[in-house]
């Protein structure tokens, strides 16, 4: 389960790399460590058919639903009721804009004794997007991501799943528009020659958290 990313990109990268799309004057500074209940932005729609994408600001974490209470970051199981009609509706999917995303050792470092955090990221680009589902909340619009079962690369680290990848525009463009039969096809892993992991240095605490 992908429980932390980061973005390096500010929102003009962002509308260039997933044009068009209106950021709204949106500031945004780099994001070295975006957690769960984070603020962060995302890619939606526009409000009319055939209006521009545009940038906003989301928490992540979807509201729980019945026995689930916390937030759910990841979704895996599209066959829920609570994916269908989301994942159905084109204007309810949304890109994650991301830099790089960890996942954690399975077991410590024999020297710190702590787990590990790996980065991964695309080759050859320093932007990309996560499959994204969000919705409104009476406190404010909520996201979270598809993941479907781990490459070799982000295997060898989280055998269970990685998040679902848009390696660029035209990824990005037919997760905006496609069918809901289309849009479930769009969960699997990313080529594993398409990715590299990489040393990213752990930053200060940070994040745009309310």
């Amino acid at each position: 389960m992908c429980n932390l990313y980061r973005l390096s990109a500010g929102p003009e990268e962002i509308a260039r790399m997933f044009d068009p799309v209106k950021t709204g004057g949106l500031n945004l500074p780099p994001l070295p460590e975006i957690f769960p209940d984070y603020e962060a932005p995302v890619v939606i729609a526009g409000d009319a058919p055939g209006a521009a994408r545009r940038l906003a600001m989301m928490r992540w974490g979807w509201p729980g639903f019945g026995e689930i209470k916390r937030p759910i970051t990841n979704i895996r199981n599209l066959a829920s009721p609570m994916w269908r009609s989301a994942l159905a509706n084109p204007a309810q999917r949304c890109l994650v804009p991301v830099s790089e995303f960890s996942e954690w050792s399975a077991a410590p470092d024999p020297v710190t004794k702590r787990k590990k955090k790996h980065w991964f990221a695309l080759r050859g680009t320093p932007l990309f997007a996560f499959a994204g589902l969000w919705r409104s909340t009476p406190d404010g619009p909520r996201y979270a991501f598809l993941t479907c079962e781990a490459n070799t690369l982000v295997g060898a680290v989280h055998p269970k799943a990685m998040p679902v990848i848009l390696k660029d525009g035209d990824d990005a463009a037919r997760w905006l528009s496609a069918s809901g039969a289309e849009a479930a096809a769009m969960q699997c892993a990313l080529a594993d020659e398409l990715m590299h992991e990489v040393v990213v240095e752990d930053p200060p605490a940070s994040g745009l958290l309310l």
